[in-house]
Order: C-alpha cells, then sequence, then structure tokens
C-alpha cells in the first residue's frame, strides 16, 4: 500500500530530470500511476496514468504490449471513478486491436474482453454482455484455458450475474446457463483430485 506509492513516487522523482523520451522516466510514472490506483486512489492516478498513456503514444506507439497495457490501466481507472461510458470506449478499442493482434483465441484478447464485459455490465448493457461472454468468450477461454481456469471461470460468473440481473431474461436462459455452468470440472483437494459435476 503507502510503500508501494512512496516506491513510486521515489521512482518518478528519480528518473525526472532525464529527457521525456528517457525509458526509465516513462517506467517511473508508469509505477506511480499503477500504485496510486492500486491503493484506491484513482482521482490521483487519472491524470498520472494519461500522461504515461500520452508518453507511449509519442514515443513507444509501435510496442503494442505497453500501449495495450497503458490503455487499459487508463480504462481501469476510469472505470473505478464511475467513467463507465469513457471506460468503455477504451475496453471497446483494447479488445478490438487486441483480436486484431492475437486472434480471437489468445489468453490477452479473453482478458481485454472480460474487462469489457466488466463494463458492460456497470453500464446495464446485460444483451452485449450475454452475446459476447457466451457466443465469444467462453468458447475461447475453455479451448484455450480449459474449463477449470480462472479466467475461464471468472467469465462464467459474469454470464450468471448478467442473466441474473437482466431483466428480459427467462427462465430457459437460466436453465441453460446452469447447465453449461455445470460441465465437469476437476476439483484439486490438497490429497486428491475428482471430478464433479
Amino acid at each position: 500500500g503507502v510503500v508501494r506509492i512512496a516506491l513510486g513516487w521515489a521512482a518518478w522523482k528519480m528518473y525526472l530530470g532525464r529527457p521525456e523520451a528517457d525509458p526509465y522516466r516513462c517506467d517511473g510514472i508508469d509505477i506511480l500511476g499503477r500504485a496510486l490506483l492500486s491503493n484506491q486512489r484513482a482521482a490521483e492516478a487519472l491524470p498520472v496514468l494519461e500522461a504515461n498513456l500520452a508518453l507511449k503514444r509519442r514515443y513507444w506507439s509501435h510496442d503494442e504490449e505497453n500501449m495495450r497495457v497503458a490503455q487499459g490501466s487508463v480504462a481501469s481507472c476510469l472505470a473505478r471513478l464511475g467513467r463507465h461510458d469513457e471506460a468503455l470506449s477504451l475496453n471497446r478499442k483494447i479488445h478490438a486491436r487486441s483480436v486484431t493482434i492475437y486472434g480471437a483465441s489468445h489468453e490477452q484478447v479473453i482478458l481485454s474482453g472480460v474487462n469489457m464485459v466488466n463494463t458492460l455490465g456497470h453500464l446495464g448493457l446485460f444483451d452485449e454482455m450475454i452475446s459476447l461472454t457466451r457466443d465469444q468468450l467462453l468458447p475461447a477461454a475453455r479451448r484455450t484455458l480449459g474449463n477449470d481456469d480462472n479466467i475461464t471461470l471468472g467469465a462464467k460468473q459474469n454470464l450468471a450475474e448478467a442473466l441474473r440481473f437482466n431483466p428480459k431474461c427467462t427462465r430457459g436462459d437460466l436453465r441453460l446457463n446452469q447447465r453449461d455452468a455445470w460441465t465437469p470440472t476437476r476439483l484439486l483437494v490438497p490429497t486428491q483430485a475428482t471430478t464433479c459435476s
């Protein structure tokens, strides 16, 4: 908590005098922004994360992975501040770019999709949330990561919550989801591994 923020400020101050394009200076601002964000100081983190993103766009726009991470940090910060429309817009761009770079079944694409689904849920866009999760994310997650991976399980939980809160959801939708959610999954117990359904 406090130590991480202190280290973030120390990193920023240490490299502040370097040229704007210096990678250590950019890393220092990134460390500070993430430290503030992870310690529930989103209002303070947002200008720092936006400055970091602007630097990356200016000097390292060719580095797709760093750009995606910086954009994701800004989107996460916007969501924590309740600015879900802006977060959704950025999450849509991140997800579309990730699909283009990695293909639909890559773990990074699935994660960016899950982030977008979470934002859709905050905005009450349950139909799109259900469609994206059921038709794209869950099949890709099962195929790539397996049924018992944490990301797959999180996607299943997102789908269940979307169905639960969607006023247009029918009993048939819930039954279909219940049947689909309880596919055989390994339970790892310290002394044994079993399958339950």
